[in-house]
């Protein structure tokens, strides 16, 4: 295994995903300027109304922060064990966080016979890993340690604050989007009196915030999903330079991609957490740029050349 090869993944993913962050901020701030110039704010109080949007939704990012795995751990109806009730489990879980240099996390099941496994928690001293009854006795143990170890990546390097920001930012966009052609039907004959007089310059603004309005949840979401693969390729990576073993890793993937059974307690807002999409129906197919997982084939060539 090629090391720096490791580690150039690793540096690469990172910078890929601080740049689909950085233009998601951007994206949102210049919406929020797009939408007021059209309900014929000035600059200034444009300006004003960006800042104030960057403000309450660094309020929400940091409340849902601090409570989104016990939403999650809730949803998905998981169980935290104790060492007795699955030791192997738990020497697995404890020699890989001792490697990776992070607190051993709590650690969760789903009874659900489906192979799936995810992480959630704010940090790495407040973090938990969750598997399925399914991954526990369908893998081996290599493969079961490339899952961990996946999982355990997602923590040390803090994806799921990276995540609970973009789904909170497509959330807000999609909002944004609705309000503002809400407003335009309901405010429709008081725009039309006060806009004969305002000029062209209004009337572009209208038509630039009518093409956002349409565009800007799919633009939202299509980021998010960059982002969201970007943190998968870079958990791979990171996994297989814990373990040294990256074939344990994809041969996981490769038998949770092949099986055909649902995670029942999954659902589109928690699917994006897991190793594999949970969703085992029509959207699995959809073109790639629709899905928060990399192609699974893509992921195990990656593995394959480290």
């Amino acid at each position: 295994m090629a090391l720096p090869t490791v580690y150039n993944q690793i540096d690469d993913n990172k910078h890929k995903t601080y740049y689909l962050m950085a233009g998601f901020v951007l994206f949102f701030a210049v919406l929020v300027w797009v939408f007021a110039r059209a309900m014929e704010v000035d600059s200034v109080g444009a300006l004003g109304l960006v800042g104030f949007s960057l403000v309450v939704t660094g309020i929400i990012n940091l409340v849902s922060y601090y409570f989104s795995d016990s939403i999650v751990l809730g949803l998905s109806s998981a169980k935290e064990i104790t060492r007795e009730q699955s030791p192997d489990l738990f020497n697995l879980v404890d020699n890989l966080s001792t490697g990776a240099g992070v607190p051993v996390p709590k650690i969760y099941v789903i009874e659900d016979s489906a192979p799936n496994a995810f992480a959630t928690g704010r940090d790495p001293e407040h973090a938990a890993v969750c598997f399925t009854t399914g991954i526990i006795n369908k893998l081996e143990r290599s493969e079961l340690e490339g899952v961990a170890a996946h999982e355990l990546s997602h923590i040390k390097n803090r994806d799921t604050l990276y995540m609970t920001v973009v789904v909170i930012l497509v959330g807000l966009v999609a909002l944004l989007a609705d309000i503002f052609m809400r407003s335009l039907w309901y405010g429709h004959g008081k725009r039309d009196s006060s806009s004969s007089s305002s000029g062209s310059g209004a009337g572009f603004f209208l038509l630039l915030g009518i093409v956002f309005a349409i565009l800007s949840p799919l633009i939202a979401n299509l980021i998010k999903f960059a982002v969201s693969r970007q943190r998968e390729y870079l958990a791979d990576a990171s996994a297989a330079l814990l373990t040294r073993n990256p074939d344990g890793l994809a041969k996981a993937l490769a038998k949770i991609s092949a099986d055909t059974e649902p995670l029942e307690t999954a659902n589109k807002g928690t699917a994006h957490l897991y190793i594999i999409n949970p969703l085992k129906d029509w959207a699995g197919k959809l073109n790639n740029l629709f899905s928060t997982h990399p192609p699974v084939d893509e992921r195990i060539s990656r593995l394959k050349l480290m």
